[in-house]
């Protein structure tokens, strides 16, 4: 097990241009990092005690690793989170079954939400030691339905979604390329059965009571833990270091309002204690959550009024509103790009400061308003 050297603080990030997921949000302020160091691929390092840290590699560009967390109990370990499906992470996984694990079994496995990196591995362990599977009833049966949903040829409501946004005949094409229902293949069969949790559950963890605190906008239902005797709480995705959620609006759910739900969510947070320490899916362990929120809304702030100034000015598609949004490279993921935008969109035609119409080839366009102000705060409405 790796040591916990003493705290740290990390001064106030340098501004930084907001951008897809994987890309840094930064602000005035500062976060303290409490640990100097992080554990190596098998190794761990312990938090609070009976509760572990462990690094996973994940294929992601920008992400790098993901944390997952094994909290001790009396006959087993509870896991949060699992990795992908790789056959790397499965090696991994048995040196620290074989390392760590002080010779007993994992127990259960709670999964924060569906997505692969969180998910991949929940079928192949709850096999290897017959682990029940805890989630949220929105997290498992959208990542059971996309695990099922597979065809050879992407569909043609799909298609018209992403040719609505703006898309070329060679961003389709690429697009077409890619196939459709490749989520299965990130993920280990996801368990037919699991255990339902949900807002405002306690759970009994170890020694130790869990409350449940369900996030939206980043996915459906998402699960954050925390407990109020370790001043501990475990934030998966919805609330991370140094980087924004990818909040993103895509063909299943077309008219979604993903951010606006996000920015909703962080009201659940708010009687938490300001030094509670956060333990992240990515990014390093950190207290500061009240001033990380603060930083989140001001990111997305920053490029609703970005949309806003050049609404005024004239429509644009959604394609058209990705320079204002993104200075890098995104060739290679305009799906996530462009569902980014238009979450950005459909949060401003909620809050009136927009509307929609199509033009005489069939794609959305977007512009100010008439009478509306740009107002202020706009990520806080």
């Amino acid at each position: 097990m790796a040591d916990a050297p003493a705290p740290q603080t990390l001064a106030s990030e340098s501004k930084t241009v907001p951008g897809i997921d994987g890309t840094a949000v930064s602000d005035q302020g500062s976060l303290t990092y409490p640990f100097d160091g992080r554990p190596g691929d098998a190794e761990v390092m312990e938090m609070r005690p009976g509760v572990l840290w462990l690094r996973m590699p994940v294929p992601i560009p920008g992400l790098d690793y993901i944390n997952l967390w094994l909290i001790e109990e009396a006959e087993g370990w509870t896991l949060i989170d699992t990795g992908f499906k790789s056959s790397r992470l499965q090696k991994i996984w048995d040196q620290v079954v074989a390392q760590h694990l002080k010779g007993k079994p994992i127990a259960r496995i709670l999964c924060t939400h569906f997505h692969p990196d969180h998910i991949g591995l929940a079928g192949w362990l709850h096999e290897k030691f017959n682990a029940p599977l805890w989630m949220t009833f929105g997290e498992w049966s959208f990542g059971r339905m996309l695990e099922l949903e597979q065809m050879p040829d992407v569909p043609a409501d799909v298609i018209a979604f992403y040719e609505r946004l703006g898309f070329d005949v060679a961003q389709i094409d690429a697009l077409k390329a890619r196939g459709f229902g490749n989520f299965a293949k990130a993920v280990t069969p996801i368990p037919r059965a699991f255990q339902r949790i949900k807002e405002g559950d306690s759970l009994r963890i170890g020694v130790h009571d869990w409350q449940v605190i369900v996030g939206n906008g980043h996915s459906p239902e998402h699960a954050c833990l925390y407990a109020p005797a370790l001043n501990l709480l475990i934030s998966g995705d919805q609330v991370l270091p140094r980087i924004s959620p990818h909040i993103g609006v895509y063909p299943g759910e077309p008219e979604a309002l993903p951010l606006t739900q996000y920015l909703n969510s962080f009201a659940k947070f708010s009687a938490l204690p300001g030094d509670v320490l956060v333990l992240p899916a990515h990014g390093d362990p950190f207290i500061g959550l009240h001033q990380r929120i603060g930083m989140l809304q001001r990111h997305h702030a920053v490029r609703l009024e970005a949309l806003l100034d050049a609404l005024a000015q004239r429509p644009h598609t959604v394609i058209e509103t990705l320079p204002l949004l993104f200075r890098r490279d995104i060739k290679d993921h305009m799906t996530l790009a462009a569902g980014e935008a238009l979450a950005h969109l459909h949060h401003l035609m909620h809050e009136g400061h927009v509307v929609r119409h199509r033009n005489s080839a069939g794609i959305y366009e977007f512009s100010r308003s008439a009478g509306r102000s740009n107002g202020a705060d706009l990520a806080a409405q």
